[in-house]
């Protein structure tokens, strides 16, 4: 056995150890050695096994979720272990950035926002896919280039524009606006304008129901008492409907979360 080989079992025994604290609820213990074993991956080739990065971060990831002074930093642990964002595996970054949306408050909304607008700028569509120069490490690296699949990016996307902007944070029209500048193949951009045009139709149409309904012209004397109610009650619709949206968009994270979680691999990697 070359010492490749044997320094490549020796890492994927340190994950799994990192996976078992993870299973005995030992976050701190799962957290330092996924570190560990991220910051020596990082120092390395490039060329390294990219299983190993994914399944190291999901392990720090997830130790972080359940330790909550170390939950609001799940974002820039990620920065702290990649060389670039555009070098985050994929599913490591869409669940760092659920985690970090289910957290809720102002300043995680705007991390995230800021977290996903950064990955998704600076990729180039060529040949049905996405690549990218990750300039940051063109000392070390001589500016490697890196490739990320078309339905990949799509799922950043969804993300970022439908979940996060129109969704969680209201912001239809600049989920709009975003998607129409995006480079996007053309198809997929009229999927996610229809789903957001929908969304804002939706949102316009209770507005306007609420405006003729409380308008001087419309004046609650001219109703029956069960249509003042209807009336009254319309602004609570509109804001009740915005929390179900923002709650049911919790729950697909959660959804999509909990299919992220897992803590055991395939010994097949260690031969």
């Amino acid at each position: 056995m070359d010492s490749d080989a044997a320094a490549a079992i020796a890492i994927w025994k340190e994950i799994e150890a990192s996976e078992s604290y993870l299973v005995c609820s030992m976050y701190e213990e799962a957290a330092e050695l996924a570190s560990s074993v991220l910051e020596r991956l990082r120092h390395g080739h490039h060329d390294i096994d990219r299983d190993m990065l994914e399944s190291s971060a999901m392990v720090l990831l997830q130790a972080f979720n359940q330790l909550p002074t170390k939950t609001p930093d799940i974002l820039n642990q990620l920065k702290l272990h990649f060389v670039s964002l555009k070098a985050i595996p994929t599913l490591v970054l869409l669940t760092g950035a659920c985690f970090q949306i289910a957290q809720g408050s102002e300043s995680a909304l705007a991390s995230v926002q800021q977290f996903l607008h950064d990955f998704l700028n600076g990729w180039s569509l060529e040949h049905s896919q996405y690549s990218s120069v990750i300039t940051e490490a063109a000392s070390r690296d001589q500016s490697p280039r890196f490739i990320l699949p078309v339905d990949e990016y799509l799922q950043v996307v969804e993300l970022y524009a439908l979940t996060l902007l129109a969704t969680v944070q209201k912001d239809v029209d600049l989920a709009i606006s975003w998607v129409e500048n995006a480079s996007l193949p053309e198809e997929n951009r009229q999927g996610l304008l229809r789903s957001l045009h929908s969304m804002h139709s939706s949102k316009s149409t209770i507005l306007s129901q609420s405006s003729f309904q409380q308008s001087p012209t419309n004046s609650n004397e001219a109703y029956p008492l069960k249509e003042q109610s209807v009336s009254e009650g319309l602004p609570k619709a509109l804001k009740s409907n915005e929390k179900y949206r923002s709650k049911e968009a919790v729950t697909k994270l959660s959804e999509r979360i909990e299919a992220c979680f897992w803590c055991f691999r395939e010994r097949s990697k260690l031969l």
